[in-house]
């Protein structure tokens, strides 16, 4: 028997997805079949889907499923990133024989580890009129950002892809165990785990799942919902729980950073 259960958030019936052994999670609109899991019964936060993208589900999870959990291991993907076996050559993959390649159970070199995150995406290297457009205030406040690509950390692609100071204010409503260490974690690192998946036992995650959700509720006070739109802002809230992603599992578990695909749809 597996050990490790998947679960994939799509807001789309794909074909392709239906022939993995993936566990499948429909959000949105769309109606779906009886071989997707739904977020919208028991207790649930389905009405903030906008804003908060799979975290939905995720909630829901923590909520429904997981204090009873049995699996050994759980882990998150959405429709079109997914967990590669390291062992797997990722270069190979497409939708069709996806399944071949999927991370489906962990084995004992695996086991070694306590979380599973993605490999890194690197954020130095901004382009010169990118950063002029989007990121003149930053500039403003410190001109080496322009020359020094130590300079191009979280919080610079935060400001210019989500809001300026978004991240700070969100911050300052962490609690006092993480705030500090969240601060120099995004004002520090050139880099950071993408796209809210993670794989971990079930104790961690509702360690982490309470840690994120409770900071998530107390920054609705400060953005709320009416103002988010577009793409820089909509999903606020799940952008900022990719990048506290990076930093939780990397503080309090013993991370290993493992491959994810991206397939066009």
């Amino acid at each position: 028997m597996k050990n490790l259960d998947i679960y994939c958030v799509t807001d789309k019936k794909l074909d392709f997805l239906e022939k993995t052994n993936l566990k499948l999670v429909g959000v949105g609109k769309e109606k779906f079949s009886e071989k997707y899991l739904r977020c919208d019964t028991k207790k649930n936060i389905n009405y903030k889907e906008k804003y908060y993208s799979e975290l939905a589900f995720h909630y829901w999870y923590w909520q429904n499923i997981l204090p009873n959990e049995k699996q050994d291991w759980i882990g998150f993907c959405q429709k079109r990133r997914f967990w590669i076996n390291p062992e797997k050559d990722k270069n190979l993959i497409t939708s069709e024989n996806l399944n071949e390649f999927l991370l489906l159970e962990i084995d004992d070199k695996l086991s070694k580890s306590e979380s599973f995150i993605c490999s890194p995406v690197n954020l130095t290297g901004v382009k010169k009129m990118k950063m002029i457009k989007r990121g003149w205030k930053n500039l403003i406040k410190d001109p080496n950002i322009f020359f020094n690509n130590q300079k191009h950390t979280i919080a610079l692609h935060f400001d210019m892809h989500h809001g300026y100071n978004n991240l700070n204010k969100a911050i300052n409503l962490l609690d006092s165990e993480n705030k500090r260490d969240f601060f120099d974690f995004v004002n520090n690192k050139t880099y950071f785990n993408p796209h809210i998946m993670c794989i971990s036992r079930p104790d961690i995650l509702e360690k982490w799942f309470k840690s994120l959700f409770s900071w998530l509720e107390r920054c609705e006070s400060e953005f709320g919902f009416n103002k988010l739109n577009g793409y820089d802002t909509q999903r606020l809230y799940a952008y900022l729980a990719e990048r506290y992603l990076s930093y939780w599992f990397q503080k309090y578990t013993k991370f290993r950073e493992i491959p994810w695909t991206l397939i066009q749809i």
